[in-house]
């Protein structure tokens, strides 16, 4: 087979690339100059004794390509419910020190992403780009990357819940 005819497997599964385009998102998707603002506005949220929000280069590149989508989904998914969702990362302005305290048991630091549930949990990601969502029953684990948690959460999928000492 030549370079000409090798076949590449796409991005996103055929549901979550059209739960993308309904939400705005399209390939090259590149809003830089809004994700730097909300870093901005991470970083000096709070007073002086105050945990501060970690920015970093994973969150802000999530910022940018998917910040300010959102998913208005119901109905059942493979393993759950499916729930509306949006990838906004001033959803966890008031969480700097949730987000450091799980951050430290995972040792590694996380950035808040969004919200599911009309702010019923909050979605984080860490350096390397895995992303958790937390809320009152526990914190999950819902992929490796943002597109894996975005096809956990479009698909409704069953997310790992995070144990201590695990």
């Amino acid at each position: 087979m030549n370079a000409t005819t090798v076949r590449t497997q796409p991005r996103f599964p055929a549901d979550v690339a059209a739960a993308l385009k309904q939400a705005g998102w399209h390939p090259g998707r590149w809003e830089i100059r809004q994700a730097e603002a909300w870093a901005d506005v991470l970083a000096v949220h709070g007073g002086p004794l105050d945990t501060p929000h970690s920015v970093f280069p994973a969150a802000v590149e999530a910022w940018a390509e998917f910040g300010g989508l959102a998913f208005d989904l119901d109905g059942a998914g493979r393993a759950l419910a499916r729930t509306p969702f949006l990838l906004d990362p001033r959803c966890g302005l008031h969480l700097p020190r949730t987000l450091a305290d799980l951050g430290r048991a995972l040792d590694t630091r996380l950035a808040p992403l969004g919200e599911e549930r009309f702010g019923q949990a909050v979605l984080a990601i860490d350096e390397l780009g895995r992303v958790y969502s937390l809320d009152h029953t526990g914190e999950w684990y819902l992929g490796a990357t943002v597109d894996q948690a975005l096809a956990t959460l479009v698909m409704g999928l069953a997310p790992e819940r995070l144990r201590a000492g695990a």
